[in-house]
């Protein structure tokens, strides 16, 4: 036990300084790109990458997922087969952005769709040859190599983009370069672990575990593309292309704290948990409760402080065509917390093979934005549709803690106060920006 909490710590470390310098870089990539580029290449390429995401989750079996978790993660057989799965999976997504290409052009009125989203769609089959290795370093927490590589990826890529936009400012710069950026990864992937290579493989045993798995994940991948990418397919109706463009800066802006805790939650979190479901479950839920607060406590101080200033560093940074983004940016930073209570415990349900819980948190915030943003939006325009998505985490937290109580991994009373503690600190911090001469972050639409 001693061993693995160095390595899930090792692990945590790696994680947010990989992700640091991944934002960094991309933060610098963006601000470069929205210099050389309209805001409307940036809203066509929202729509194109939510397409292909909601392609890839719809077809998600839970491959990955498999890996970490199953008794035979470490199996050649066993990965060959999840390898060849995985290409086959690829493939298929390619072929649905081919058929999705023509309605998703007619739906939104625009004709570079039927190209934009096909070439794009290619990065899903180069990622279907991408090595096991990465995967393999994530099961065994050895999250050095893998998050070094991940960022490469992310650098070469921005590189490509940054260069082909240079000499060609049009939305393929965009697209072709994250293609190359596709490229870079299937070939780097397969250097990883020294001495090893996937091969095609078929091991019905391995097949039919992880399709079993997959049934659950399917559903909850599904339900999860929904949960997080419809705000930008009905945005994408509702609003110009420019318009939605500065909306995907603000979101992503607003969002990053919560990336962060997702990438924890994935790469070190649920790993970690994976190995300890033999433990009763009230000793299981101790020490994920004791991790689990300082991990909260640190998340609330950098919340308050982004939701404080984050609109200071929007107006500092981009140019008077993403000025809605200022304000756009605070109110969607607020909703960010119970996104925060939800990753830092719901890698539990799925580690003790309860994904059913994830679908139904992921259906409960599909539903609010299915239906209320369409009619917030409607009813009070552009703040009611803002409003309605930054309270949107609400009920997938809520819908999560039934699920806790039930598998008798509880946490309410920690969640609640934290957030006590959470809402003390923005207090606070937003106290000390009015008393210097700052107003408050949404003075703007006051």
């Amino acid at each position: 036990m001693t061993s693995l909490k160095k390595l899930a710590y090792r692990g945590a470390v790696w994680t947010i300084l990989g992700y640091g310098m991944s934002q960094v870089a991309r933060f610098g990539g963006n601000l470069i790109l929205t210099r050389l580029l309209v805001p409307e290449f940036f809203g066509l390429m929202a729509i194109v990458n939510t397409l292909r995401m909601g392609i890839e989750l719809f077809s998600d079996i839970g491959i990955s997922q498999s890996i970490v978790s199953s008794k035979r993660g470490d199996e050649p057989d066993f990965l060959d087969t999840a390898w060849t799965l995985q290409i086959i999976r690829g493939w298929i997504i390619w072929l649905f952005c081919l058929i999705l290409a023509f309605p998703v052009a007619s739906f939104y009125e625009e004709e570079r769709l039927l190209w934009l989203i096909p070439i794009v769609g290619l990065s899903s089959v180069l990622d279907g040859f991408s090595s096991s290795s990465i995967l393999t370093l994530m099961r065994n927490l050895d999250l050095r190599k893998s998050t070094l590589f991940e960022l490469s990826v992310q650098v070469f890529t921005l590189v490509c983009l940054i260069g082909w936009t240079s000499f060609n400012p049009s939305i393929w710069a965009l697209t072709f370069g994250l293609l190359l950026g596709a490229i870079y990864k299937m070939v780097g992937s397969h250097f990883l672990i020294s001495g090893y290579r996937n091969r095609f493989a078929w091991d019905k045993d391995a097949v039919k575990e992880i399709l079993s798995f997959g049934k659950w994940m399917f559903m909850s991948s599904a339900l999860m593309f929904l949960s997080e990418q419809s705000d930008r397919l009905i945005l994408g109706k509702l609003l110009s292309f420019s318009l939605l463009g500065v909306y995907t800066i603000a979101y992503t802006l607003a969002s990053l704290p919560s990336q962060v805790i997702k990438q924890l939650s994935y790469k070190v979190i649920f790993p970690a948990i994976s190995n300890q479901t033999e433990l009763p479950r009230s000793i299981l839920r101790e020490k994920i409760i004791s991790q689990r607060r300082l991990l909260l406590l640190g998340c609330a101080v950098v919340l308050a402080a982004l939701v404080t200033v984050g609109d200071l560093l929007i107006g500092t940074l981009y140019d008077d065509r993403y000025a809605q983004a200022i304000w756009m940016m605070p109110i969607l930073c607020g909703g960010i917390w119970f996104s925060l209570l939800f990753y830092t415990i719901s890698p539990a349900l799925l580690a003790i093979g309860k994904p059913l819980y994830l679908a139904q948190s992921n259906f409960a915030r599909f539903v609010t934005i299915g239906f209320g943003l369409p009619v917030a939006y409607y009813k009070f325009g552009l703040i009611g549709a803002i409003v309605t998505i930054a309270l949107s985490d609400l009920p997938l937290y809520f819908v999560n803690l039934y699920g806790l109580w039930r598998e008798r991994l509880s946490c309410i009373t920690q969640d609640i106060q934290t957030t006590i503690f959470y809402i003390a600190v923005l207090a606070l911090f937003l106290y000390i920006r009015y008393f210097l001469g700052f107003g408050i972050p949404i003075q703007k639409i006051i």
